[in-house]
């Protein structure tokens, strides 16, 4: 081996250190973008942000507080996810509007529908009353929290 030819091997990996490294690489991204951050894992299509289920023009009104939308968007006995403002707002009676945080309690998914007075939790299969935010399916154990709005001229505001 020529001087230049033992320099080389000094400074380049060998090509079975090159491959083992490779391979370990191609196994710790995986394995680290599959673990992401204790306790937030989602089943795919489970949404976490606020980005799911958004609403189309909230914004700042004149009579204070965020305007969500009209009371027509939200059905008897169910409800609308408002994804950005983190808030799901539910009609169980005629013309009685309620509203809660839209952040399950049991590990933090946004909800994603409400139905015959129940609000829906994708990851995990949570439920809450729609009337009062309260558990009626778990794992989650502790309630909706109640959110604050004003329903005026059939608009709805988070306040």
């Amino acid at each position: 081996m020529t001087s230049e030819e033992s320099s080389m091997s000094q400074e380049q990996p060998s090509r079975r250190t090159l491959v083992a490294g490779l391979a370990a690489g191609s196994v710790a991204v995986p394995l680290i973008a599959a673990c992401g951050s204790a306790g937030t894992t989602a089943p795919s299509g489970a949404a976490r942000t606020p980005a799911a289920g958004s609403t189309h023009g909230a914004s700042k009104g004149k009579g204070g507080g965020t305007v969500l939308g009209p009371t027509s968007e939200i059905p008897l006995e169910g409800g609308k996810v408002f994804g950005s403002e983190q808030v799901v707002v539910t009609q169980p009676t005629q013309g009685d509007f309620k509203a809660f945080s839209a952040i399950c309690t049991h590990q933090g998914c946004l909800v994603s529908t409400v139905s015959a007075d129940v609000i829906h939790c994708p990851c995990h299969g949570s439920q809450f009353s729609a009337k009062d935010g309260s558990v009626v399916v778990g794992p989650a154990s502790a309630p909706l929290a109640a959110k604050k709005i004003a329903v005026k001229g059939g608009e709805i505001r988070l306040i």
